[in-house]
């Protein structure tokens, strides 16, 4: 029997959702809390990486146990023995073949941004603190290049293992609400750090340093030394999973 679990989770104390040799990830948590209802202590397998620092609105991973639990049940059981930082939202029974990862059709992410000129204990490490003006405008013009599909290299950390890096954007954004700036894209997959890489060469267009009209050219060169830095992980959020 195959179980889906939705969770969310605050990643600052962890380094990733896949388990690590010599640090704490967000994988083992969950078996660890799946063992009051399930002995066996289950694998779990996740919708995707997420660096460590990264946070998750949305968070998909499955299951498979020979013992038939009640959805609700499972629910309630595995948040009792979760952290404050991480909890179950939704779990459903699944078909066989349903898979968290090869599953999914396509995944939002966003990245927050705090944008006011003082620090704010409560947007700190939930968001990326950005004191300088940021020209919004220019940077969700920027954002438009993204979409579509390309080769996205010159989004992709140089020791990544990816192999082909074709992606399909399919909606990028940037707003503000208040002092926040939001960075809201949505694609079939996405490169190791390649949202983070986004925002670091959209902040590199507010600088001036680069022009609205430069992405296209960076997106052709397939070079990651052609792109801005990697923004910080603590500003980013899996915020969708999509599946049929």
């Amino acid at each position: 029997m195959r179980y889906l679990l939705t969770l969310k989770y605050i990643g600052t104390h962890y380094h990733g959702w896949q388990v690590q040799d010599n640090a704490l990830a967000v994988q083992p948590v969950i078996q660890d809390a799946l063992c009051e209802m399930f002995p066996h202590r289950p694998g779990v397998t996740g919708c995707s990486r997420t660096d460590s620092g990264v946070h998750a609105n949305m968070y998909c991973c499955h299951f498979d146990s020979h013992l038939e639990r009640d959805p609700f049940g499972v629910i309630c059981s595995v948040n009792r023995n979760l952290p404050d930082d991480i909890a179950v939202t939704d779990c459903k029974i699944v078909d066989d073949d349903f898979h968290a990862r090869y599953s999914v059709k396509s995944k939002e992410y966003i990245y927050r941004i705090y944008n006011g000129v003082h620090r704010d204990p409560f947007a700190h490490t939930l968001s990326y603190h950005y004191r300088f003006p940021l020209n919004v405008e220019a940077m969700h013009a920027a954002a438009q290049h993204y979409i579509g599909r390309y080769d996205f290299s010159s989004f992709c950390a140089q020791n990544a293992k990816e192999g082909d890096k074709t992606r399909t954007v399919y909606a990028a954004s940037v707003t503000r609400h208040g002092d926040f700036v939001e960075f809201r894209v949505s694609a079939d997959g996405f490169l190791y750090n390649m949202v983070r890489i986004m925002v670091g060469t959209l902040l590199r267009v507010s600088q001036g340093k680069f022009a609205v009209e430069d992405i296209p050219a960076i997106i052709a060169a397939c070079d990651r030394d052609k792109a801005g830095p990697t923004a910080p992980p603590e500003g980013l959020y899996l915020n969708q999973v999509f599946y049929e």
